[in-house]
């Protein structure tokens, strides 16, 4: 089968194009290295089964494929909040783009989206059918509101019979090949313990996320693009078990014996104080439940991050 991935350069996009290289597929990578790194696609282009195409997405493209995963946007929020506006066009426009190349080409769109359209939750933990509570004009909204206009598009295309979208929200998720420099609680921590800083809490310390490894979310799409027509999600895929940042900040410290002290730091605007899905929807349509435990999970992103120190 012939995929093609957007934002292939990106932390999920190298890890599912790695997995359906190893299942004997074929590839096409697309990405303008915006928040991807070039670096990241160096191994895929060994096998002959890859082929990249550098492009920006929010221009429109015309690729045959069987199936488009959707993964193009900056994910975290220093590299998103680093131009709101265009990350707003490749929300929007991305998506726009992606379903109007499946339905030319008669492919099924696997959708990215995220736990942030839940944005700051009254309702713990989060199931799909809850609503959210997104400020439609804070500093995160050109990643929540795109987000969720991107749902939107995949809903209605679907609805009109144009296109068979699937949509997967996407919890906090972690592991080798995550960005050095993309602000992400995880890596900065286990960056900063590694090279004796100070680890940076915004806030309190008190707020919860809840990590799951990427083989775990990798897997959890796999079975999502495989599910019958009638399985559109949306599906949450995280990891149910909740954790505050302190108590993460403490099991790195631990993990990588850092002497490192903790540095607080004002809260960041908008952050959510409480993040869990309930996955009760993915264990009954998928069959799917996270398997690795963060404290394994940690050691196998330390590990890596230690080597890309040196």
């Amino acid at each position: 089968m012939r995929y093609l991935i957007t934002g292939a350069a990106g932390f999920l996009g190298t890890h599912l194009a790695s997995r359906l290289l190893a299942e004997g597929h074929e590839v096409i990578g697309l990405d303008n290295f915006h928040s991807g790194a070039e670096a990241n696609i160096s191994r895929l282009r060994l096998d002959s089964r890859f082929q990249f195409v550098q492009h920006d997405v929010v221009t429109p493209y015309d690729i045959p494929c069987e199936v488009v995963c959707n993964l193009a946007c900056p994910a975290s929020p220093p590299h998103y909040q680093r131009d709101p506006i265009y990350t707003a066009k490749i929300a929007f426009l991305g998506t726009l783009h992606a379903l109007e190349n499946a339905e030319r080409n008669k492919a099924k769109v696997l959708q990215a989206s995220t736990s942030e359209i839940y944005g700051d939750p009254l309702v713990h933990p989060q199931p799909e059918d809850y609503l959210g509570n997104v400020n439609p004009i804070g500093v995160r909204s050109c990643y929540d509101e795109g987000k969720r206009i991107g749902e939107t598009l995949c809903a209605d295309f679907t609805r009109l019979g144009r296109v068979d979208a699937r949509l997967v929200r996407i919890f906090n998720t972690y592991g080798p090949r995550m960005s050095a420099t993309d602000g992400r609680v995880v890596s900065n921590l286990i960056l900063q313990a590694l090279q004796g800083q100070d680890l940076t809490v915004f806030g309190d310390g008190t707020q919860t996320r809840s990590f799951c490894y990427v083989d775990d979310t990798i897997h959890a799409t796999r079975l999502l693009m495989a599910s019958p027509k009638e399985v559109t999600g949306p599906i949450n895929v995280g990891n149910p078990t909740e954790c505050t940042i302190l108590e993460l900040a403490s099991l790195i410290l631990e993990l990588t014996d850092s002497r490192s002290k903790l540095s607080f730091l004002p809260a960041a605007a908008d952050d959510p104080h409480k993040r869990q899905p309930s996955i009760e929807l993915a264990r009954r349509e998928l069959t799917w439940e996270p398997e690795l435990e963060l404290k394994e999970g940690l050691l196998k992103t330390i590990a890596y991050f230690d080597s890309y120190l040196k």
